[in-house]
């Protein structure tokens, strides 16, 4: 029988991926801060998530999370947010109106600042310093004062996290989401581009369709839906000091909520079934996710399942798979049969990004625009010949005109990577390759539906 959760049953189980503190005492002050500090979310938030999520786990939505690999201080602004949340509701515009499917919007936003890494310290020129491990934790310049994991990075993290969630909810509820402005959304670099044209096809169709609805009495102001949107966040519960402090008891019923994020994942290094990022993920009411890897085994993903979601209720776990573009298709059937054989609800969803990272010759981490959509193709390809529901992606993306992904329409070549190579830490996809990609998965969604029309009609022949 497992043992009585509470919030800090965590610390009594092995850990992964943990930074080392110098200095215990103010660790502990600094949590004890963040914990009469207020929370980012609500329960009811992560709930109405939830419900929206067991509609995509039952097939009747998409699942759209995306955002940057991990948030920096420096880089803090809002129209870097600003530009962010318009390629994602570029995304879900083409994926609702291209492939017919409602779409649920996650950003890794507002919390994303830790990342795991695959050394804990870093060899150059002969010094060994710590690896860095998100803003969060400490910095990226390569000194000792830097790389020192300081526990007053959590209240700056909180801080930002904060401002963040606050224009999320103004341009989510405050009129700049309004299917009107489409037209709007289309950032400069990306709309005299191939994606750009198709996308501006297709809002001109939107706004056809919003002159009609117009006609028959479904506007702005009779429809909120037409004029706001629901927006969610979610990041890593990788530092679990800062997940635990920020965890509360919901007044209405009792239950415990991690309020840093609406949903929370734990990563393909610390989903150990003994370890301490399940034993604290398990005891809270968010909507959760987990990676899974080509090495994750079906009797481990049931055992996951058991522990994060025993009373397998809809909603509650995503599976975010991460296996490759070679290895897709060979490993997920057997997960999917696994978790259809024992009756589990959950969302599939694909992360094409980061089992397909590689480094170039001249040192830089990127990823091929092919080798991504090869393992998105892949994942619906598996569900489709599974009979099972191809549940969303899961993006590393920015709404800047970086060059940090090579192909795409754009065909970004090794030489052109150093033109804009910004991020602190994974290569992300830019706006434009972002839009390509959404109008293949688009069409991808339509094949999905197309096919279940077909069932559904020789079922009632």
């Amino acid at each position: 029988m497992a043992e009585k959760w509470t919030p800090d049953t965590w610390r009594r189980r092995p850990i992964q991926q943990v930074p080392t503190y110098p200095d215990a005492d103010h660790l502990a002050r600094v949590e004890g801060q963040l914990r009469n500090y207020p929370p980012l979310v609500f329960a009811g938030e992560a709930r109405r998530l939830k419900a929206s999520l067991a509609q995509v786990a039952a097939g009747k939505a998409f699942l759209m999370q995306g955002g940057d690999c991990a948030e920096s201080f420096a880089e803090f602004h809002p129209n870097n947010i600003r530009d962010t949340y318009r390629i994602l509701l570029q995304m879900a515009i083409v994926l609702i109106f291209g492939g017919a499917f409602p779409v649920v919007k996650v950003s890794r936003m507002g919390g994303q600042f830790a990342k795991p890494r695959s050394a804990d310290n870093e060899i150059i020129d002969g010094v060994t310093l710590p690896s860095y491990r998100g803003d969060m934790i400490n910095g990226a310049e390569f000194t000792k004062d830097s790389r020192t994991p300081d526990p007053a990075r959590m209240v700056q993290a909180y801080n930002q996290s904060a401002s963040t969630l606050n224009l999320l909810r103004a341009f989510s509820q405050g009129g700049y989401a309004d299917l009107h402005k489409v037209h709007q959304w289309n950032l400069g670099f990306v709309a005299g581009s191939p994606q750009g044209a198709r996308y501006q096809d297709l809002a001109n169709r939107l706004d056809e369709t919003l002159s009609f609805m117009e006609a028959c009495g479904i506007t702005s102001e009779t429809t909120p839906q037409i004029r706001e949107t629901d927006f969610f966040t979610s990041h890593e519960a990788l530092l679990l000091n800062y997940e635990q402090a920020l965890t509360r008891v919901d007044s209405t019923t009792g239950d415990w909520y991690d309020c840093s994020a609406h949903m929370l994942w734990i990563g393909e290094r610390t989903r150990q079934v003994d370890g301490a990022h399940v034993e604290f993920l398990r005891g809270v009411g968010n909507p959760i996710g987990f990676k899974a890897g080509p090495n994750l085994s079906a009797d481990d993903l049931l055992r996951l399942l058991d522990l994060l979601n025993p009373a397998n209720e809809p909603g509650r776990i995503t599976v975010i798979t991460r296996m490759g573009a070679e290895q897709i298709q060979h490993r997920l059937p057997t997960l999917i049969r696994a978790v259809r054989r024992e009756g589990r609800a959950v969302v599939w969803c694909c992360d094409p990004m980061h089992a397909n990272t590689v480094t170039t010759a001249s040192g830089y981490k990127t990823r091929s625009f092919d080798r991504i959509m090869a393992e998105v193709n892949g994942f619906f390809a598996v569900h489709k010949d599974e009979g099972t529901h191809a549940g969303g992606v899961h993006f590393e993306l920015t709404g800047q005109d970086v060059t940090e992904c090579m192909g795409g329409a754009q065909a970004i070549t090794e030489a052109r990577l150093a033109d804009r190579y910004h991020t602190f830490c994974d290569p992300r996809l830019n706006a434009s390759q972002a839009l390509e990609l959404a109008f293949q998965i688009a069409a991808a969604l339509k094949d999905e539906r197309a096919q279940a029309r077909a069932v559904a009609a020789g079922g009632r022949r």
